[in-house]
């Protein structure tokens, strides 16, 4: 049994390695579509600020995943598994179709239908995280469209006298730093979803390692209250590796298919959504950074005319956006299932 959970960890890891591959184009679309970074140099930067928040992060968003949405009487390692492949399955075949999902909504999913398969819908606990979400998956985008749409209606007002080509030298160191603050807060909010789960399945299987010594004494946790370090450092490492290799699709979906960006909008939107997405880690408030961003693009967008946005791509995403809970909760219900029938079966 020691083994299986072993294995499960390695597998969480994987799906924030795949998260972070995923949702690369969250930290790096708007600085390559401005042409600001190559895409090599915007992978090396986001990574780099990625795997920051394992020194200066919270906690707070993995404390809620891990006890915030699933009774813990009813976790066991196949269901942290059946969550996990839900949500690997969803964010895999998103990604085939450069579609733009959240993986934060993707692994919550996937974790409340595995939990769902065992011991239907009582094993959810119906409180404010889950609340919080999926009104996040509305106001997510919203906040970070208005806000964005406010640092850009502030930006042409200050800059009104300057030509395109004064803003866009401006604003280009601009972005590197608005660009790292959103690499910063997407590691934070994402890396501790897998985190949260991680701490779930210890907890739960925490009677295998009572009497352990040595390194494996590290995996005995008897409440969510703490998330270890070496939990920590394997997330925010495999995120950081997810993004540095990039997912490429999603890039040009959103670098240059939803508006047309230059670098002194890019530098809105990423300064924008960061700030959103920083302030709900902060209040452990799990949203997604793929709902957000592309909300803020929209909102830089809007400022020109509305026509500026591609709508019949937006509503392509949005709708993508809310089919992503129950499609991973779905697969987990039925990997679950499998899983349960092997067990069986062994």
């Amino acid at each position: 049994m020691i083994t299986y959970v072993l294995i499960i960890v390695a597998i969480a890891f994987i799906f924030d390695f795949i998260n972070g591959f995923h949702d690369s184009a969250n930290s790096i679309a708007t600085i390559v579509g401005t042409r600001v970074l190559s895409p090599l140099a915007a992978v090396a930067w986001a990574t780099l600020f990625n795997f920051l928040g394992v020194f200066i992060g919270t906690t707070a968003v993995a404390k809620a995943i891990s006890s915030g949405f699933v009774d813990q009487g009813v976790v066991d390692a196949n269901v942290i598994l059946g969550g996990l492949l839900g949500a690997i399955i969803w964010d895999l075949i998103t990604w085939w179709f450069g579609i733009p999902t959240s993986s934060s909504h993707a692994i919550i999913g996937g974790f409340a239908g595995a939990a769902v398969s065992k011991g239907g819908f009582a094993a959810l606990i119906w409180g404010t995280k889950w609340q919080q979400t999926l009104l996040a998956i509305a106001i997510s985008p919203l906040m970070g469209a208005f806000v964005a749409f406010l640092l850009m209606l502030v930006v042409l007002n200050a800059a009104r006298k300057e030509t395109p080509s004064q803003m866009d030298r401006l604003f280009r160191p601009g972005q590197l730093f608005s660009s790292a603050f959103l690499s910063y807060a997407h590691g934070q909010n994402d890396a501790q979803k897998t985190m949260g789960i991680i701490v779930g399945l210890l907890v739960a299987t925490q009677a295998y390692f009572v009497n352990e010594t040595g390194i494996l004494r590290h995996f005995h946790l008897e409440t969510t209250d703490h998330v270890p370090y070496w939990v920590e450092f394997g997330a925010y490492t495999a995120i950081a590796l997810g993004t540095l290799l990039g997912g490429w699709r999603i890039v040009h979906t959103m670098g240059s298919r939803v508006t047309r960006l230059r670098p002194f909008s890019g530098f809105c939107a990423e300064t924008g959504a960061a700030g959103v997405m920083y302030l709900a880690a902060r209040l452990g408030i799990p949203i997604s950074t793929t709902h957000t961003i592309t909300g803020a693009i929209v909102g830089v967008g809007a400022t020109r005319r509305l026509s500026a946005v591609r709508w019949g791509l937006a509503r392509r995403i949005v709708w993508a956006w809310v089919i992503t809970i129950p499609a991973a909760g779905l697969i987990a219900l039925l990997s679950y299932r499998v899983l349960a029938m092997l067990v069986r079966a062994s």
